[in-house]
């Protein structure tokens, strides 16, 4: 075998397809661009364009507010918790906090904090110091003996 020789195994890479090239290469004439019009044309970006008439994103009256100083809390269920420990993720000796739960793969994202929910059920004595808590999961986990740590609300 010479270097002449060497070539790549047959149907490993297509030509590309070149477009406009006349009428029997498949994608000549519009070159698959369709029929006339503006969109036929190059540099065109007509999102939500009606022709003139008025858009219907601007007929429709304005609604809703959205709070830009609300707190987006990361969400996380007793339940959980314990499958993590069951599954030697999370150390039920160690104080659990954000980070641990994001380490353990429990979270994706710290978010605001984190704010524990009672769904399922806690066995293990634990820990943890979060965001917040529903009234039924701090019943819940001082239940199971553990104790939680919340931030203190100031007082108006």
């Amino acid at each position: 075998m010479k270097l002449n020789e060497i070539k790549d195994n047959e149907g490993s890479s297509k030509d590309r397809i070149r477009v406009g090239r006349g009428i029997g290469s498949g994608k000549g004439k519009t070159g698959g661009r369709g029929v006339k019009g503006q969109k036929a044309r190059s540099g065109v970006a007509i999102n939500g364009f009606e022709g003139g008439q008025m858009p219907i994103y601007r007929r429709l009256p304005k609604r809703g507010f959205n709070n830009i100083f609300s707190s987006d809390f990361v969400i996380v269920s007793l339940g959980r918790i314990q499958a993590a420990i069951d599954a030697k993720k999370l150390d039920a000796s160690a104080t659990i906090d954000a980070a641990s739960l994001k380490a353990a793969g429990v979270i994706r994202r710290e978010k605001d904090g984190v704010r524990i929910l009672a769904d399922g059920e806690l066995k293990a004595k634990v820990s943890i110091k979060a965001a917040g808590a529903s009234k039924a999961a701090v019943e819940k986990i001082e239940k199971a003996g553990g104790s939680i740590k919340l931030p203190e609300v100031a007082a108006e």
